[in-house]
């Protein structure tokens, strides 16, 4: 199973989300005998490439958001 296949959410996969819709329609019954498989593997892979760089990109944010806190606790304790 995967996520929505909606393009504003997944902008890195946006050419194989449209491979795979395509597929879908150019193949009503095929999909259900593996005609489009092969782009669902493609996709799963695109989609797992994306939550990596997504999982990076947060956790670089909450570093960053930790460090300020640590600043702020840091200042409030000195001030009482």
């Amino acid at each position: 199973m995967h996520p929505p296949l909606t393009p504003h959410r997944h902008p890195m996969c946006l050419e194989i989300i449209e491979e795979f819709q395509k597929c879908h329609i150019d193949h009503p019954i095929g999909k259900f005998f593996g005609e489009c498989t092969e782009l669902k593997v493609k996709l799963d892979r695109c989609f797992r490439q994306e939550k990596a760089v997504k999982r990076k990109v947060n956790f670089e944010q909450s570093k960053k958001l930790q460090e300020r806190l640590k600043a702020i606790r840091k200042e409030e304790t000195a001030e009482t």
